[in-house]
């Protein structure tokens, strides 16, 4: 029974086609979704902090700042899923995306129902740090904007205290199930890893897949068996996976090999099995 006392969940959109952005009203409204629309970038990260959505769509080519740098300025402050829906299908563009904090890249245009079964599978893996009570705070007055009306008129003005800086977390306090790797460390509890004594800060599918390997040890793990691990789907079997689905892990695991201080061409950490995917790295020091 669904418990109509919980406070809705909030997605911003931000799209300037007026049709795609109707079309994410409704595909997201039908969701369950509060949605509140805009049609720049500037005023999509304003909305973002304003909303503190649960998921947010961002399109790429926009006015003023682009979907990239939108993202990064997003990411800098919110947790929130971040989708990019675009037309550009060049690989840079997918692995630019990626690095600017994008949880999933779609491109247009999009089937509303493989949009609703990626969003169903973000949604299924846990935020950073597994803080779910970000969803019960969400703006519960946002409003849902009928035919995509622009949405910037009713956004809050917003002065976010600054982050504060992250602080190298103690090896004594990781949990008892932490996982090791030469020097570095991660506790799926708490979903924190230190590498050479320094706590990292990766995103929710960095972490995943950091976390993957380092369970499977010397098991090698496709880029196939990867995408559906992110997924969630990893029990689903007959799932496809696309070319870009693997790109998209090979943006990722740069993406986390940078962060290690990781070269795959002398890995310390994980390792490329040519044509097959990846592992960890043996367990004897260079």
């Amino acid at each position: 029974m669904t418990d109509s006392t919980a406070p809705p969940k909030t997605a911003v959109i931000v799209e300037d086609d007026p049709d795609i952005r109707h079309l994410l009203v409704e595909v997201l409204g039908a969701m369950g979704f509060a949605t509140v629309s805009v049609d720049n970038g500037v005023d999509g990260v304003e909305a973002v902090l304003a909303y503190q959505p649960l998921i947010t769509t961002l399109d790429v080519n926009m006015p003023g700042i682009d979907g990239f740098e939108a993202a990064r300025r997003i990411r800098a402050q919110s947790d929130t899923y971040i989708i990019m829906l675009t037309g550009l299908e060049e690989e840079a563009d997918v692995l630019l995306g990626f690095g600017a904090g994008a949880d999933e890249y779609i491109y247009k245009p999009f089937r509303p129902r493989e949009l609703r079964a990626r969003i169903d599978a973000l949604l299924r893996r846990p935020r950073i740090g597994g803080d779910t009570a970000n969803v019960g705070q969400q703006h519960q007055s946002a409003p849902t904007f009928a035919g995509a009306q622009l949405a910037t008129a009713v956004l809050p003005a917003l002065h976010p205290p600054e982050p504060a800086p992250p602080q190298p977390h103690p090896h004594g306090r990781l949990g008892a199930g932490a996982l090791a790797h030469r020097d570095l460390e991660l506790d799926p509890d708490s979903r924190i890893v230190i590498a050479a004594g320094q706590e990292l800060e990766l995103t929710r599918t960095e972490f995943d897949l950091l976390s993957t390997l380092m369970e499977s040890k010397r098991r090698v793990r496709s880029k196939a068996d990867l995408t559906l691990v992110v997924r969630a789907d990893s029990y689903v079997t007959n799932y496809y996976v696309g070319e870009a689905d693997k790109r998209a892990i090979e943006a990722h695991m740069t993406n986390l090999r940078r962060k290690l201080g990781d070269s795959a061409a002398l890995p310390r950490y994980i390792e490329t099995v040519r044509g097959v995917g990846y592992r960890m790295t043996s367990d004897s020091a260079d």
